[in-house]
C-alpha cells in the first residue's frame, strides 16, 4: 500500500532557533511556528485558531534557519511528519510528541523581519525549497569570458 509523509506549513516564529551540534559537527535548529487558520462559524462570526508546531532542520537548512530566521517572521517550510516516544525520567510514564522534520525552508517577508512580502530584497532559501537562488557567482576566467569582440570567429 501507498503511503504519503508530507507536511507544507505557513506561519510565524515563536522563538529564535535553537542551533546545537552533533559531534560530527552537524547542525541541528529546533525552531517553533505558529499556524493560524481563520473561518467564519454558522452565526457568520468569525473564528480564529492557532496551531504550534515544533520544528527540526538537519545541516545546511539548520545553519539557514539560524543565520536567517527570527522571532515573529513568517516563513514556509515543507518536511515530514516523526513521532518521539521516550519515558519520562521522573515519572516513568510514557511520553510521546509530533514534530515536523524540515526539509525545505523558504523565508517570506522583508529582509528586516516584518510579514509584508516585500519583493525588495532577495532572500536566501535552503536547498530543497522550490525556485532556488541561483548558485553564488566565481571569479572570472579571463579564458572563458572574453568579450564577443575579442573572439577570432
Amino acid at each position: 500500500m501507498a503511503s504519503l509523509n508530507k507536511v507544507m506549513l505557513i506561519g510565524n516564529l515563536t522563538r529564535d532557533p535553537e542551533i546545537k551540534y552533533t559531534p560530527k559537527g552537524t547542525a541541528i535548529a529546533q525552531i517553533g511556528l505558529a499556524v493560524n487558520r481563520t473561518w467564519s462559524n454558522e452565526a457568520g462570526q468569525k473564528q480564529e485558531e492557532t496551531t504550534f508546531v515544533d520544528i527540526e532542520f538537519f545541516g545546511r537548512n539548520a545553519e539557514i534557519a539560524g543565520e536567517y530566521l527570527k522571532k515573529g517572521r513568517p516563513a514556509y517550510i515543507e518536511g515530514r511528519l516523526k513521532l518521539d516516544s521516550w519515558e519520562d525520567k521522573q515519572s516513568g510514564q510514557k511520553r510521546s510528541r509530533l514534530k515536523v522534520i524540515g526539509e525545505s525552508l523558504l523565508l517570506l517577508g522583508s529582509r528586516e523581519g516584518g510579514g509584508s512580502g516585500g519583493q525588495d530584497e532577495p532572500r536566501p532559501r535552503s536547498q530543497g525549497a522550490p525556485n532556488r537562488m541561483p548558485p553564488p557567482k566565481t571569479a572570472p576566467d579571463p579564458d572563458l569570458d572574453a568579450a564577443d569582440d575579442d573572439i577570432p570567429f
